[in-house]
């Protein structure tokens, strides 16, 4: 599950008397889960072999319950960029005064996960943090020309010890990231760009393992990670000392930057692979009378070995089970498809998928969602699980109740397990799970999630820790849900929840929310499912700057303030740099044309 956001909502309560919870077997939950989790499968990284085997896995029991393929087969391929691997070419040198000096690979010196290929050489600038931080009066990039240079920067933020830094102190801010400081240098005009390891802050000064840093895909120039060591001689020849610059930088919050001298130079080479595989969603059908269908979904992928998502960074490398996200969710699916396959058939059909790529961005549901094997029009709800394995204290998290005018009613008359207590938002959660995507379709969702625990992204996310008993009971409730959502019921009618500009995540890439002080309000909605270049908004707030001007779902912005705009981390970091009351110019390809507004931004309310 990707982490965010979750706002409880209280939902009025009704009184009815439904059928009784159907049963769903415990045992049999927990079997499904001890296989998905096991150590065999090795943490079902996407792309992994062992994902592959847990796809088999669950189109089998899909097979045996006897569920229908859909356009002849249980699996839906598409292809996923995994992650980056380092060629054996990756090379820096150094030249000052006609003498070069060689630095040592993985000693010295290490492409970062997310740098481009590619070789550049030319001049050096140093550019302080590599941070433009108008909340806080601060640019790194103020009165200094970096276009078509190599830049070099500290790692962290200024005043990172200091509990009274404008920047937070201890809390580093998003500025610190590194995906952040790359993708601030490119749109400043730099064309590589040099990270030092930690100089007088509290890291170790070691050089960060390949594998660990966390960024886009691409962040479209190579950057490299040197010891600040070997960087300390620049300054020296530059008559600059690397450590007072630090020093002066903290003390006053002061842009340090500066050009080093046209002879002292570097030549970098970035040998970095994308690894793009193909990946596979399950899907199997239980048709209904109509073609009217209610789409039942967990995701199954998740971390692997850990990876950069890990949340125990010195554990990577060991296997992160996911027994609670998402084997938990995925046992789900397969036991309710089992349920209802015992059952007479019902008016509306049943779909049931299990997603692969959610950890890396939605991306098996956006890619379903955007390509779906049955007509999304005829799709009155989208149900998803993500995490419910481990309910504590009874409290079960529903999302989405407000995204169907019927859905506050028909939750409320289903009796709640002995001793559950849910905790309703109206809202979908935009980014939080697989559910989004289906949202941005104007599909109804459901989403059930028990709770954030302490071995979320962690080795310790293993099935001896699974409350089956109660997810049992939960599946027992979300049974009677979709009986109810495929009988004779009116179909649930979309309902579009506003929600609030908080409620997007930790700075969720454009949508404007996230934490207070970076940046105003846009109001798109991200699509996960990256086009080739550019954004696309799978919605658009309503109510919103962009949705004032014109901006609709499915634009795909290639342009923002007359910068190019290449991902999402672009746009996230140009919208940082604005604030309330600019007018920025827009430019968005929409059914092929490219297409101009004025977007009038605001303050987040």
């Amino acid at each position: 599950m990707r982490l965010s956001l979750f706002l409880a909502v209280p939902i009025a309560l009704f009184s009815a008397e439904p059928p009784p919870s159907p049963a769903i077997n415990p045992d049999s939950y927990l079997n499904h889960i001890k296989i998905l989790a096991s150590e065999k499968l090795k943490g079902r990284g996407t792309g992994s072999k062992q994902l592959e085997e847990a796809a088999e896995y669950i189109a089998k029991q899909f097979k045996t319950i006897g569920l229908q393929p859909v356009s002849g087969s249980y699996f839906q391929r598409f292809p996923v960029t995994t992650q980056a691997r380092l060629g054996g070419g990756n090379k820096l040198t150094f030249t000052a005064g006609g003498q070069k000096s060689v630095q040592v690979f993985d000693k010295e010196f290490i492409p970062m996960n997310f740098s481009a290929g590619g070789s550049v050489s030319g001049e050096l600038v140093f550019v302080g943090y590599s941070i433009t931080a108008p909340e806080y009066n601060y640019d790194d990039f103020e009165g200094i020309d970096v276009k078509d240079k190599t830049v070099v920067f500290f790692r962290r933020e200024p005043q990172e010890s200091d509990d009274k830094s404008p920047f937070n102190g201890r809390v580093y801010t998003r500025h610190s990231q590194f995906d952040s400081k790359a993708t601030n240098a490119k749109l400043h005009g730099a064309k590589a760009a040099i990270v030092l390891t930690d100089v007088l802050s509290a890291g170790s000064g070691d050089l960060e393992k390949f594998a660990r840093n966390a960024g886009p895909a691409n962040a479209g120039i190579p950057l490299v990670m040197l010891k600040a060591d070997v960087a300390e001689k620049w300054f020296e020849k530059a008559g600059k000392n690397l450590r007072d610059i630090h020093r002066d930088i903290d003390r006053d919050l002061k842009p340090r930057a500066f050009a080093f001298p046209s002879d002292i130079k570097v030549e970098i080479k970035a040998d970095v692979q994308r690894v793009v595989k193909s990946v596979r969603n399950v899907v199997g059908y239980l048709p209904g009378e109509t073609d009217e269908y209610v789409i039942v979904g967990a995701h199954y992928d998740h971390l692997g070995l850990g990876e950069q998502f890990s949340m125990a960074p010195n554990m990577v490398g060991k296997p992160h089970l996911g027994a609670d996200d998402n084997a938990s969710g995925t046992s789900g699916v397969v036991e309710l498809a089992k349920w209802f396959a015992g059952q007479p058939k019902r008016k509306r059909g049943i779909l049931f998928m299990t997603f692969a790529g959610e950890e890396l961005g939605l991306l098996g549901s956006a890619f379903y969602a955007n390509n779906p094997l049955l007509p999304n029009a005829k799709a009155v709800t989208m149900v998803n699980m993500d995490m419910i394995g481990r309910v504590r204290d009874g409290r079960v998290f529903v999302g989405g109740a407000g995204t169907g005018e019927s859905f506050a009613k028909l939750l409320a008359e289903i009796p709640k397990p002995a001793g559950m207590q849910f905790d309703m938002s109206e809202t979908a959660g935009y980014g939080s799970s697989d559910h989004t995507s289906f949202t941005t379709k104007q599909i109804p969702v459901l989403f059930f999630f028990s709770g954030l625990h302490g071995d979320y992204h962690k080795p310790g996310d293993t099935w001896e820790k699974i409350n089956a008993p109660s997810a049992a009971s939960l599946l027992g409730f979300i049974a009677t849900a979709i009986h109810r959502l495929t009988g004779d019921e009116p179909r649930p009618q979309y309902v579009r929840v506003v929600p609030p500009q908080s409620a997007h995540g930790s700075g969720a890439p454009g949508s404007g929310g996230g934490r207070s002080g970076y940046g105003p309000d846009f109001g798109s909605i991200p699509d996960f499912a990256e086009p080739p270049t550019g954004i696309r908004f799978a919605d658009v707030r309503e109510g919103s700057p962009a949705a004032k001007a014109g901006l609709k779902g499915g634009d795909i912005m290639i342009e923002f303030d007359g910068k190019k705009v290449a991902n999402l981390m672009d746009f996230t970091v140009l919208l940082r740099q604005k604030k309330p009351g600019d007018e920025v110019s827009v430019v968005v390809i929409r059914g092929g044309q490219n297409v101009t507004v004025k977007v009038l931004l605001t303050a987040r309310k």
